[in-house]
């Protein structure tokens, strides 16, 4: 029987690390070393990330940076409005196989462009081009209880968080995570990022 892998850590301390950097980062003491040859060597012979990221693909949110994360701490997959989709959770499937990351975060932010066209789309009959519409419909659903006679700013803040909802609750479906968090061998959250200030809010 094949051994069970250590973990570098717990998802509660993966939690504490990834807070910890935000901190950094909104303080101004953020870490952003010179990476040397010899860390770039011993990286390659292979990655122990702490946490995997399901982010979305907006140039203002990398995750490394906004964590303060060195290289080879973080798995990080971006697409826009940190949807879900076949290649997205086979990348997922591959982080919690194969690198056993204890903590997963479905990381949204604030002023998503990929939501406001959701809500376009859905309030406002708003059509797109056919493959951002494919993209549309993964946020569609997470859009069906939000009250659309609200301020375009209170909405769209509100259908960020939602969306993040919607991912994690849709990951939390999946046989992988059901029997993972079963065995207390991970921990999943959702976040959002507020881009004026850079704060990184996780939610409950």
């Amino acid at each position: 029987m094949k051994a069970k892998r250590q973990l570098v850590c717990t998802a509660e301390e993966a939690l504490t690390r990834l807070k910890a950097g935000n901190m950094r980062f909104l303080s101004g003491r953020a870490r952003f070393p010179t990476v040397q040859k010899e860390v770039l060597a011993e990286l390659a012979k292979g990655q122990e990330p702490y946490a995997t990221i399901l982010g979305c693909s907006d140039s203002r949110v990398p995750p490394e940076l906004v964590f303060d994360a060195a290289f080879g701490e973080l798995f990080v997959v971006r697409v826009a409005g940190n949807v879900l989709g076949p290649s997205i959770l086979g990348t997922l499937q591959y982080a919690a196989t194969h690198l056993h990351t204890p903590l997963f975060v479905v990381m949204g932010h604030e002023k998503c462009g990929a939501v406001e066209a959701a809500i376009a789309s859905k309030f406002h009959g708003t059509a797109q081009k056919n493959r951002i519409e494919v993209l549309l419909e993964n946020i569609l659903p997470a859009l069906d209880d939000l009250d659309e006679t609200q301020s375009p700013e209170t909405l769209l803040r509100l259908a960020v968080e939602a969306n993040v909802r919607h991912t994690v609750a849709e990951l939390l479906e999946t046989q992988e995570a059901k029997a993972r968090l079963a065995a207390g061998e991970m921990k999943l959250v959702g976040a959002v990022y507020d881009l004026q200030s850079g704060r990184v809010r996780f939610l409950e």
